[in-house]
């Protein structure tokens, strides 16, 4: 437990500055503490707000952001590939447990926490917000059939403290690719560890989702096609594949036959066999996801990332399609046909994701493999919302690129045309456009070209923007928005500055804006952060939001000298008003000063 103290700067002056101009401070309707702790475990049916305030707790609690390393990008760790190499016609699970972490059951683990990321490292690296997917299902179609998928999946949930899923209380389902319930395939122990790692990430990224296991009979391409047909008619507009295997002419039929479901964001792993394009992921219907090396690291965002590549035979896969035609909305000029991939999320077993499996494997492991990044991008597409109907979701992405983590450094291995094998800025195979930021690039809405049609007048939208009209325009917290020395200003003399008591307080900072239709739009604004807190654990945290998208997530892990610019995109929120909302929280004890200046939001 920590020493419960103050710290560095004490913000008296602050403090009388809120009681001297009461008639200045404005609070922001609405808006309210976060969720108080103590929240029970649900184990019954439990009413969605219990559920998403459980789940809140579990993710935000300062006590389960420790995340205990495994390996160094890119090491190579010894691992067993859970299923065999697929035959023509068949896919393979890409599923990778490490064999040099001993698994343990819940039993023997005790108070102590699993190795691998856990769900709050997950949200920390991708700015995720903790609330978001209540009533929305994420399918997860493999193969064969695991006996202990509920069981398993209770033990990973409660020891995370997330909310009860079960098919009691109707968050879990495992059906047959008929949809039945009681006539299961054959149990698989290979199948069944890569539907534990399946089902885990999801409950990771999305606890609030419900989630359907669907169990193809076998591993053929047609068991597994009725399989992802059966995940749409139960009503998933989430559907993760975990799977795939060599390209064939014959994907293109296939793709109407399974994959064509427009307003379904359908993801699929882009392989673990390193360079190589891997068919389903290059359908032209899917959301294909590569594979990243997720570090911690000092810089802004907490966590660094590069080209999950361990060898000449393992790492993401990525390629240009031999078959698939090329999708509208993909753009790069070096391939003709589809490219993979996509998008991307943690994959390198070196640097994986804990899970808990008992009839393919022994308890609590480490995990790798695109298989973990699939279910994971499944999880933020819930979590950004339901599809627009006539839409296939891959193309959001491409709308959204500024709001991705874009990945520029590793290779998966050697090719003629560079960037189908080697990580740039902007686009590039093995990563695509990047690595979720929040879920802004997951959401429907206009491109990163334009909101619609029309024309657009270049212009700056918010009120005030360097705060230097003080109480005006933006609602604020008591004492926020300053000319407090105690802080310098990025530019004047006025600035907001959220936080920095050294005891339990919430500051929020707020302006709504309306972004023309056919424009695209640009927030930008200036940071600085300092913290009296030692240690890599984020325990004070800064959320921005516009509306109910989380654009970032700040924390005292991101403090450093003077002040950086932040950018994000708001095209898609184009012929729309938004509210643009800064939250900081800070626990009981050392303070963190969340210090924003110069914002705004410019059209083109």
């Amino acid at each position: 437990m920590r020493e419960s103290r103050t710290g560095g700067r004490r913000r008296s002056l602050r403090r009388l500055l809120a009681v001297a101009l009461p008639a200045l401070a404005l609070s922001v309707a609405g808006m309210t503490a976060a969720p108080s702790a103590g929240a029970a475990p649900a184990a019954h049916q439990a009413p969605a707000a219990s559920r998403v305030t459980q789940n809140h707790k579990a993710l935000t609690d300062p006590d389960r952001q420790t995340f205990h390393t495994t390996g160094k990008a890119g090491e190579k760790v010894p691992t067993t590939h859970l299923c065999a190499t697929a035959q023509p016609g068949q896919a393979s699970c890409f599923a990778q447990r490490r064999t040099d972490i001993k698994q343990r059951l819940a039993s023997a683990v005790a108070a102590a926490t699993p190795s691998g990321l856990s769900p709050a490292n997950l949200h920390s690296a991708y700015a995720l917000p903790s609330t978001g997917g209540s009533g929305l299902t994420v399918a997860v179609v493999d193969a064969y059939n695991d006996p202990n998928a509920e069981a398993d999946l209770a033990t990973y949930r409660s020891t995370y403290g997330l909310s009860a899923c079960t098919k009691a209380n109707g968050c879990f389902k495992q059906v047959s690719q008929t949809g039945s319930t009681t006539s299961l395939p054959s149990n698989d122990k290979g199948w069944a560890g890569e539907e534990a790692l399946d089902i885990d990430m999801v409950s990771a990224v999305c606890p609030n989702c419900n989630i359907i296991l669907v169990e193809a009979s076998s591993a053929n391409d047609t068991d597994l096609g009725k399989a992802e047909n059966e995940a749409v008619a139960l009503g998933a507009k989430f559907v993760s594949n975990s799977w795939g295997g060599s390209e064939a002419s014959s994907q293109t039929t296939e793709d109407t036959q399974y994959f064509k479901h427009p307003g379904v964001a359908i993801t699929v792993s882009s392989g673990d066999e390193a360079y190589g394009a891997e068919y389903p992921a290059t359908s032209q219907y899917v959301t294909a996801v590569g594979g990243t090396a997720l570090t911690t690291a000092a810089n802004s965002r907490g966590w660094s990332e590069s080209v999950w590549h361990t060898n000449s035979t393992e790492g993401t896969g990525s390629g240009c399609s031999a078959y698939d035609p090329k999708p509208s909305w993909q753009t790069d000029t070096g391939c003709a046909k589809r490219m993979e991939s996509d998008v991307s999320a943690v994959a390198d077993p070196a640097t994986g994701v804990a899970v808990y499996d008992t009839y393919g494997g022994s308890g609590w492991a480490v995990y790798g493999g695109t298989s973990a990044s699939a279910p994971i991008i499944a999880g933020v597409y819930a979590l950004a919302g339901t599809p627009g109907a006539s839409d296939y979701p891959a193309q959001y992405p491409y709308n959204h690129t500024a709001n991705l983590n874009d990945v520029t450094s590793g290779n998966n291995g050697s090719c003629a045309t560079s960037y189908f094998c080697t990580a740039r800025a902007g686009y590039d195979g093995p990563t695509g456009w990047g690595t979720p930021n929040g879920t802004a690039a997951f959401t429907s809405g206009g491109s990163s070209g334009g909101g619609g049609g029309g024309t657009c007048t270049s212009a700056q939208l918010l009120g005030n923007p360097g705060f230097e009209s003080g109480n005006t325009t933006w609602s604020a917290s008591s004492g926020v928005i300053n000319s407090d020395s105690g802080e310098a200003a990025h530019a004047g003399s006025y600035k907001a500055w959220l936080d920095g008591y050294g005891s339990a307080h919430t500051d929020t900072l707020s302006q709504s804006v309306t972004i023309p239709a056919g424009c695209k739009a640009s927030f930008t604004f200036y940071l600085h952060i300092d913290t009296a807190e030692t240690g890599s654990t984020a325990y004070d945290k800064l959320t921005v939001t516009a509306g109910s998208t989380t654009l970032a997530t700040y924390s005292n892990v991101n403090a450093a000298s003077g002040y950086a610019q932040k950018t994000f995109d708001l095209s898609s929120f184009a012929g729309q008003t938004v509210s643009l909302k800064f939250s900081g929280v800070e626990d009981s004890s050392l303070q963190t000063s969340f210090v924003v200046d110069d914002t705004a939001v410019t059209t083109s």
